[in-house]
């Protein structure tokens, strides 16, 4: 097997890591990727990680936990996927991603060591590996006070997962990616928990009953301790305001109040309080592996609540100016105004259900045309009755990944849900804008109308490009 050929520049560098496939149509395994970090001297251990998996919400409550972290005057690492418009996006230092000249060079450090694994299993390294390892690396060269780390996909075997979170965070689970995760909640949750180790503490959200009995299982049995949503944290109320929601969050050691969250939604206000939680429990020095809290594990067992002791209580001050600084591209992001355009990455049931229900909430919409371009794995006819309600019309559409359901397609399981008069088609994305924004405005009631385009992170990624969301900032 011939090594790979080092970067000239980035094209050259984004085009060596994109031509290596997916682990998952390789081999679920971590023998790869644990070779990998062995040979670059085990970087992930050169700083202590928050790790992050679920279904939806991961992202937001990971920029959300970097936030607080770096108000706190820590140097934070920030590991995020996929990306909205650049690869750069998911290795960030100081919430800033990497730039080009230091993504190729971390590439060209760890392109020896990739070819050495390459040849040692017969296989090339995923694309999700290698990138996974140039984090870990970039990280410990910064280096880095912290990690936040995102799961890729499930959990236990995924690439993250080398890496041993002091504090190990759980948003909700749902049924996504079931061709790989398994199609009950039950299994999906098995494949979360799998990052939950020895010792750590496990920030769980609330969850459906039967992944919550899943995770909690998994705290058991390895002597980690548990913060519940609903339980030992969460919101304690909530107001809609100009921009966003006004927060008071019961947290682990402590009540923050006067939180202004510029995210909408009642899912980004529990996102909040999950990754409070996870800092708080991080502050007050979540245990390394290996150090399995019994007590802990035996309260959970019997369903009683456990805080982990007093300390731990952050700043409010800093709470409040961390959160207020939050943002979360390509989540119910508003891209222009006249009429209001919104981009949201909701790709499954859930994650669309959230989002409808923010915009009934936090936007007074008397016409919203929906814009759609998702995966073909994707659960579409779940998604599309999420969004029958909401919608006046719907242009269906394609992005720009190779996965997207072609536009044909879309429209024909559309159409069984909308009816066909309300069902539009256009092959491109840019072509989709025009003429959902020309559908929005023909009342001619400027004021009330919107757009929102969703279906995937890249359809959110691809219009945050067309519509030169963030340019000049």
């Amino acid at each position: 097997m011939s090594q790979p050929a080092e970067p000239l520049d980035y094209r050259d560098a984004v085009r060596e890591i994109r031509s290596r496939g997916v682990e998952w149509d390789i081999d679920p395994t971590l023998d790869r990727v644990r070779d990998l970090v062995d040979l670059l001297g085990e970087p992930q251990r050169a700083y202590p990680v928050i790790h992050v998996a679920g279904t939806n919400g991961k992202s937001s409550t990971a920029r959300l936990v970097e936030a607080l972290l770096r108000e706190r005057g820590l140097r934070t690492g920030l590991y995020t996927s996929p990306e909205l418009t650049t690869l750069r996006e998911r290795i960030a230092i100081d919430g800033e991603p990497i730039s080009e000249d230091r993504f190729v060079e971390v590439l060209r450090d760890v392109l020896p060591y990739v070819g050495m694994i390459d040849e040692k299993h017969g296989v090339r390294l995923s694309f999700f590996e290698v990138l996974t390892a140039m984090a870990f690396a970039a990280f410990a060269d910064a280096p880095v006070d912290v990690a936040v780390v995102e799961v890729g996909m499930g959990g236990r075997w995924d690439a993250t997962n080398v890496a041993d979170g002091a504090v190990a965070v759980l948003t909700p689970v749902g049924l996504d990616h079931t061709r790989y995760l398994g199609d009950t909640l039950e299994e999906i949750a098995g494949e979360k928990a799998g990052i939950v180790k020895p010792g750590a503490v496990a920030v769980v959200a609330q969850q459906p009953v039967e992944a919550a009995e899943v995770l909690l299982r998994r705290v058991v049995e390895t002597g980690a301790t548990a913060a519940r949503e609903g339980i030992e944290f969460g919101v304690l109320s909530r107001d809609i305001a100009v921009g966003g929601q006004q927060l008071r969050v019961q947290g682990l050691h402590g009540v923050y109040d006067e939180i202004f969250l510029p995210l909408f939604g009642e899912h980004q206000a529990s996102n909040a309080a999950v990754a409070l939680a996870a800092v708080e429990a991080f502050a007050s020095g979540a245990p390394t592996r290996g150090e399995p809290n019994l007590e802990a594990a035996t309260r959970i067992a019997a369903g009683e609540p456990y805080t982990g002791g007093d300390e731990g209580q952050l700043d409010p001050a800093l709470v409040r100016s961390g959160l207020a600084k939050a943002a979360s591209p390509g989540r119910l992001e508003v891209a222009r105004t006249g009429p209001t355009v919104l981009l949201d990455s909701a790709h499954n049931p859930a994650g669309m259900a959230a989002t409808v229900q923010t915009i009934t909430e936090a936007f007074g919409f008397t016409r919203l045309v929906g814009i759609l371009a998702i995966a073909e794995d994707k659960d579409v006819p779940g998604v599309l009755d999420q969004l029958e309600p909401v919608l006046a019309e719907l242009v269906v559409t394609r992005n720009s990944s190779a996965r997207s359901l072609p536009p044909d397609e879309l429209a024909d399981e559309a159409e069984s849900v909308f009816g066909s008069e309300r069902v539009h088609v256009a092959e491109r994305l840019d072509d989709a804008i025009d003429r959902a924004i020309g559908l929005a405005e023909e009342t001619g009631e400027y004021q009330g109308a919107g757009v929102l385009i969703t279906g995937s992170v890249v359809t959110a990624g691809d219009a945050r490009t067309l519509l030169r969301v963030g340019e000049g900032r």
